[in-house]
């Protein structure tokens, strides 16, 4: 993965809480693990998994240029915090389960950190 596919791939993961994409359904046993693993990370305040399986709408395979990237992330950015002070986030998400703003923010902000520290931006 590139900086720029990073980037894009951050960007299609917040429109999952604007509810832009939705997300295919997961069998049930999957649903267990990941919602266990939101909590967990919560608890002890981990980041993501290594390795954690990423839905295939989110993965960005294909080129994409940084400078259209960086700009599409910010704007989403600026949609995902209008939406999470006016409480229009989604109520759930396949993987997680029932989800609050504490929630999507927690689990945003780690994806986030993650991504960019794996990057170094």
């Amino acid at each position: 993965m590139t900086v720029a596919q990073m980037l894009k791939h951050c960007d299609l993961v917040l429109q999952v809480a604007l509810q832009k994409i939705i997300l295919p359904e997961i069998n049930i046993l999957f649903s267990a693990v990941g919602i266990l693993t939101k909590f967990e990370m919560q608890i002890f305040n981990n980041g993501i998994p290594r390795n954690m399986p990423t839905f295939q709408k989110l993965i960005v395979n294909f080129e994409y240029d940084f400078d259209e990237a960086k700009k599409s992330l910010l704007k989403t950015l600026d949609d995902y915090w209008y939406a999470f002070e006016n409480h229009k986030l989604a109520q759930k998400h396949r993987l997680f389960g029932k989800m609050k703003e504490k929630d999507w923010g927690f689990l945003e902000y780690k994806h986030l950190n993650h991504h960019l520290k794996q990057f170094n931006v």
